[in-house]
């Protein structure tokens, strides 16, 4: 039984990759993953070739506002890149092993570093809307973890090391690159909650309490994917609202995406940097 679910899993991710293979002609090396309201960076990329999830076999389709659901594979930056312009996400009733298989594929894609974008409500009271946060850290709230279940070595080592899974020599890049830019950033931790329904004033309180600096609905699956497949990772949050508590007023998705759309220009060029010193 298990030389079958190891066949399927591996046999999965061959045929996505062969799939998107047989569609390009560059070899990705650096993947950017591009959240909520951020999709406009995929449009700079040159001689690109758009391949909507619902065609790439075993990849699931995204169902949230601002996430369009397509790879992109191309030139940005003279970089061969593979941007996903959207994400899906483990409260639209996926699993574990399903929000990450894009990060598997990229992988066997042979893409040896990672950006990840977020939209994420500020934790920290010192925040603002529309600032820009590396991630220095996280915390899974969730008590699930995509590599819970039988591991597959050709994937990874079993007990991953998360000490540094975001790499301080990215984060160091990043903080240069907005010094130049005179872009002002933030650091902090993210947590991850599931979603879809916003925190509560006391979840939000309790993460404060715990570290946290922002919080949010994705990322942490495919970081700890990543680096469970050996990807060097770089994480940035924009900061499009304050959470539960902070403000008297109500959260809502339109309002993220606002703010995003407000910030997309100083993110954009904050990555562009970026991409062209890793």
């Amino acid at each position: 039984m298990n030389n079958e679910i190891k066949k399927n899993i591996l046999d999965q991710i061959e045929e996505a990759r062969q799939y998107i293979e047989a569609k390009i002609k560059i070899k990705p090396q650096l993947g950017i993953v591009l959240g909520s309201g951020l999709g406009e960076l995929a449009e700079e990329v040159e001689d690109a070739v758009v391949i909507k999830y619902e065609d790439i076999p075993y990849f699931k389709t995204s169902t949230v506002a601002g996430h369009d659901g397509s790879l992109i594979i191309g030139k940005f930056r003279d970089r061969n890149v593979i941007m996903m312009k959207g994400r899906v996400h483990f409260y639209e009733g996926y699993s574990m092993q399903e929000i990450t298989f894009p990060t598997r594929v990229m992988k066997a894609m042979g893409i040896t570093k990672l950006i990840v974008t977020n939209a994420a409500g500020a934790v920290n009271k010192e925040f603002s809307e529309g600032e820009l946060m590396i991630i220095n850290d996280h915390i899974n709230m969730l008590g699930l973890n995509p590599l819970i279940g039988k591991n597959f070595d050709e994937l990874g080592d079993r007990f991953p090391d998360m000490t540094n899974q975001y790499d301080k020599k990215f984060i160091q890049i990043a903080q240069d690159t907005a010094n130049k830019l005179d872009i002002h950033i933030k650091h902090g931790v993210y947590a991850y909650m599931s979603g879809p329904s916003y925190e509560t004033t006391a979840e939000v309180n309790m993460l404060r309490i715990l570290g946290a600096d922002a919080v949010g609905m994705s990322t942490v699956p495919e970081v700890i994917v990543a680096k469970h497949s050996c990807i060097s990772i770089l994480g940035i949050s924009c900061i499009t609202n304050m959470a539960a508590g902070i403000l008297d007023i109500p959260l809502d998705h339109e309002a993220v995406i606002e703010v995003s759309n407000r910030v997309k220009d100083k993110f954009k060029t904050l990555v562009r940097g970026i991409v062209d010193e890793i």
